[in-house]
């Protein structure tokens, strides 16, 4: 084997943009013509290659991974205007995009010899022979940083802890810089009046903001808890993040010394493309606080929800009676459904769960429920119809407790592997981006071994990836750490009863405002943001409670304290802490977002659930807002810095050498309830669970295998799989004699035999193998689900529980946190619901059933006339009509309509791929030996 080296590439800026209409291809050549000289790469003293070997590494070549669209996150002017006129990529933009595309159609004929086709090699180091470049930072000794020539990524070697940590934030902002500045000011609130007021910008903003309207006081107070509360390793913490930090600042100066920082600072107006005037403002620490807050809020931290769950639960006791009409929404709840798949297999791990007799609701009185507006004082552009409606969208967004987290793991222990040693086929599913908004990257330093993925500008250390002899990954788990109360307000509406004295709510405001640029020419204008700020966490809704007026506030765990997973990251990364399943699950402890942790090393395999779950009072159910009264508090919560009782680690779902594990955001074990809605008879987890089941039961099992399920999972619709052969049942049960139907019927029958997949007739088509069935499912499905519940419940209760959960989340619809052409699908939807109702209409064993039958009033024959009617009535939609289209997608494009787009977060432009269900960033490890 050839000797590993660390690597580093030139800088290469590139960046995603929303800029629309972006620029005449006349100017862009003009422009192209004067910013053409040659791309000096920032000041970073260029070293011959220092050989390094690889001894640390016990995956012995079987350790993968991918991430697109590439490495390279920035670039410069030159290469933005080459890009938006001409197409062209900056080098490492996007050479991870094709591969991760092409396992789609590559993916049945996979061998273990073949996945580095469409993964990377992640061993630790560079081959001497790959070495693209080898940079010393800023001239420092005591840190390298050598990029490969496959991928760019960079593989950071210190020999000093400040200068490994400084070479990490100096290699970040080489490859996301411009992402890194959007995201710290997302986190501020401060988007707008940094990167223009489109609406888009202005929703991102809002929906962050909302859920942590953070003051500068309050994100260094973060950074001072963490480090007090957490003895030598926050210090050290502490000073990982200001090396880091350093490192960030000594690129953004180097590079605006050669002229070769992101284009986007001139496009946006902060840099002059001719005399270089302006400034690219230096990160602080509390920058780094700032994006924590975004990302927790986006993938870690579960629960809300509690007010649309009591409008829901009204509606119910309104049309069934209290009694009758809590069965009904308790059986749609599935807090705890016998049918759910779980990821730990054995055990039982109460919480959250429904108390015998509940204590302290404060249920509004109906129709009093108002949202607590945000947004104040529009003036320009922020008054339109576009901007208050993307106001809107965020604040749902914001406040549901169905979140978008997603990602999946595939975790098989060595007593059914071919090897004898465990396999992991695992990632987080984080939307898709341009620049993504993880990164890849090695560190190797004192008390620093590890390669993979971390969040931009947060990377001082590998938040999911692989160390010397272990790799572990996340998924995001749900469970409820955000609890609703009702504050009563008196002397006015700005002002509450806190442990029976009249308080005055704490105002935040953040006052924002923009102009038009060459990036983006939303017309001037403004508005002020917000928060109005109790000791119960800020105001979410207002309404009546028995005639009384109220606030509702959520109280987050995580809330300020979005810091302290710093010190579980830094472990996971630590050779010398994580020596096994125990010290792994012990580090995880340490991290309070709401996620699943995995483990696997040459031996073992593990499972933890993280999160800070707070010790509820005795009687509060967590599913509806209670009284703000020290009766009702969490236990023994301290309000200044937002602590309370949590609890033990032991009652967190955990599990060690499971025969396998599975997760897609499923429930995690009995009696764990999560605070989303869906958790039932069908989920997505169940297509990860039948296919790893029958693999371990054959025995054997292969990296390559592995995989494999995985890939065959991704193209799978969960309604053709799970659902549609129990709603053929009911149509089939007597001669379908209707034409159309029964063409329709035929169609669906012959893609059920053919896998149930949404796949290209061959790679590159653009085009779905069984078009016609796809398109009549996805017009079926919202039609049939409609016609077969909304009798039964009502109109007020059926739009009430799709407040709670959506009805369908096909690939198609606009959903997640990256909208449409977001890849991640399936994980909301009346799936479980539709499967549970027909198979007791058709009389089968259903455990866990829904209250009372529904289709067709519990007849078959009359359910069977509903399901025809309505398939007719889907099978005569066109395909236009289905897929309306959008900026991207002609009318009726079906493989369009359902395509992968890295959404542009800055200049760079790339091209849709097919559809996959799967995530982002993604290992395939199997370690050979162990220390």
């Amino acid at each position: 084997m050839p000797r590993r080296i660390p690597h580093t590439v030139l800088h290469r800026l590139r960046t995603p943009g929303r800029f629309p209409g972006f620029l005449k291809s006349a100017s862009v050549c003009v422009l192209v013509a004067g910013l053409l000289s040659p791309l000096a790469p920032a000041a970073a003293a260029q070293t011959p290659a220092a050989e390094a070997t690889a001894a640390n590494d016990h995956c012995g070549g079987q350790c993968s991974d991918i991430l697109p669209p590439g490495q390279n996150g920035n670039a410069t002017l030159a290469q933005i205007l080459l890009n938006q006129a001409f197409g062209s990529q900056p080098e490492h933009a996007e050479d991870q995009l094709a591969p991760y595309a092409n396992l789609a159609k590559g993916y049945p004929s996979l061998t273990n010899t073949t996945i580095n086709n469409f993964f990377n090699d992640a061993s630790f180091g560079v081959p001497a022979d790959q070495v693209a470049s080898t940079v010393k930072p800023a001239g420092r000794s005591d840190v390298t940083i050598v990029r490969d020539k496959k991928t760019g990524v960079p593989h950071i070697t210190g020999t000093t802890r400040y200068g490994t940590e400084f070479g990490a934030g100096y290699a970040a902002a080489q490859d996301r810089l411009w992402l890194m500045d959007v995201f710290r000011h997302v986190g501020r609130g401060q988007l707008t009046g940094f990167a223009g007021g489109a609406p888009s910008n202005q929703g991102l903003e809002q929906e962050f903001w909302r859920n942590a309207p953070y003051t500068e006081a309050d994100l260094q107070a973060q950074i001072d808890n963490a480090v007090a509360s957490a003895g030598d390793r926050g210090q050290q913490a502490l000073g990982d993040v200001n090396a880091y930090v350093a490192g960030i600042n000594a690129y953004i100066d180097a590079s605006d010394s050669a002229r070769t920082f992101p284009g986007e600072y001139v496009l946006t107006g902060h840099k002059d493309s001719i005399t270089n005037a302006g400034t690219i403002d230096h990160f602080k620490t509390t920058d780094l606080v700032a994006l924590a807050s975004v990302i927790g809020s986006l993938f870690g931290s579960g629960g809300g929800g509690e007010v649309n769950n009591a409008i829901s639960l009204l509606a119910a006791q309104q049309k069934y009676g209290v009694e009758q009409g809590t069965q009904v929404w308790e059986s749609f709840r599935e807090r705890n459904d016998p049918e759910a798949v779980l990821t730990v297999k054995d055990g039982s791990f109460p919480y959250a769960t429904k108390p015998a007799d509940a204590q302290g609701e404060a249920l509004p009185d109906a129709g009093s429920v108002t949202r607590e507006p945000l947004v104040y004082d529009r003036t320009g552009s922020a008054a339109t119809a576009k901007a208050t409606g993307a106001s809107t969208t965020a604040a749902k967004t914001a406040v549901t407790s169905a979140r978008r987290g997603m990602s999946n793991a595939l975790v098989v222990s060595g007593d059914h592997t071919a090897s004898g040693n465990p396999i992991a086929v695992f990632g987080p599913q984080t939307g898709y981006f341009a620049p993504q908004l993880l990164m890849l990257q090695e560190i190797q330093g004192p008390g620093l071994s590890a390669r993979g993925a971390s969040f931009a500008g947060l990377s001082m250390y590998v938040e999911l990836g692989r160390g010397q002899d272990y790799a572990w990954s996340a998924t995001t788990s749900g469970q409820d750490i955000i609890d609703t109360y009702a504050v009563e307000l008196c002397q006015d509406d700005y002002h509450y009863l806190y442990r029976g004295t009249c308080t005055a709510m704490e105002k935040v405001e953040q006052k924002n405002a923009w102009k038009p640029t060459t990036a983006d020419g939303t017309a001037a204008g403004s508005y002020t943001m917000r928060a109005w700020r109790t000791e119960y966490g800020p105001v979410e809704y207002r309404a009546t409670v028995g005639g009384k007026k109220v606030a509702y506030t959520t109280l987050r765990s995580s809330f300020l304290h979005e810091a302290d997973s710093i010190i579980g990251f830094q472990m996971l990364n630590d050779p010398d802490y994580v020596k096994g399943p125990a010290d792994f699950q012990s580090a995880v402890q340490h991290i309070n977002y709401t996620f699943n942790w995995f483990y696997a090393d040459s031996e073992h395999t593990a499972y933890y659930n993280s999160g800070d779950n707070p010790v509820r009072a005795t009687g509060v159910d967590a599913e509806f807002p209670v009284w703000a009264r020290p009766a009702y508090e969490w236990r023994n919560w301290n309000p200044t810095t937002n602590t309370s009782d949590y609890t033990p680690a032991s009652a967190h779902p955990h599990s060690t050498d499971q025969d396998y594990y599975v997760s897609w955001n499923n429930k995690q074990a009995k009696d764990y309830t999560t605070a989303s809605w869906g958790d039932g008879s069908v989920h997505r987890g169940n297509l990860l669970d039948d296919r790893v089941k029958k693999l371990v039961a054959a025995g054997g099992v292969t990296r390559a295998a592995l995989t494999k399920a995985m890939a065959d999972a991704a193209l799978a619709d969960l309604r053709a799989e799970d659902v549609l052969p129990d709603l053929l049942k009911v149509v089939n049960s007597s001669a379908v004699t209707d034409s159309t139907a029964a063409a329709a019927v035929s169609k669906l029958q012959a893609w059920l035999t053919a896998g149930a997949k949404r796949t290209e007739t061959s790679a590159g088509s653009k085009k779905y193998a069984d078009t016609d069935a796809i398109r009549i499912l996805d017009a079926w499905w919202p039609l049939l689900v409609k016609a077969e519940f909304a009798p039964g419940l009502g109109s007020d209760l059926y739009t009430a529980f799709t407040a709670n959960l959506p009805v369908d989340e096909a690939p198609s619809a606009a959903h997640g946190p990256t909208g449409a052409h977001a890849g991640s699908s399936f994980q909301y939807g009346w799936w479980s619901y539709v499967d549970k109702d027909i198979r007791a209409v058709l009389g089968e064993s259903v455990r866990g059933p829904l209250a009372q039958k529904y289709c067709g009033g519990g007849s078959l024959g009359a359910c069977r006339d509903v399901l025809i009617s309505t398939l007719k009535e889907a099978a005569g939609k066109t395909a236009a009509q289905v897929y309306p289209g959008d900026d991207l997608c002609s009318a009726g494009d079906q493989w369009c309509a359902d395509s992968i787009v890295q959404r542009t977060l800055g200049g760079i432009k790339h091209g849709n791929i097919s559809w996959q269900n799967r995530p982002t960033f993604q290992q395939v490890v199997e370690f050979t030996s162990h220390r």
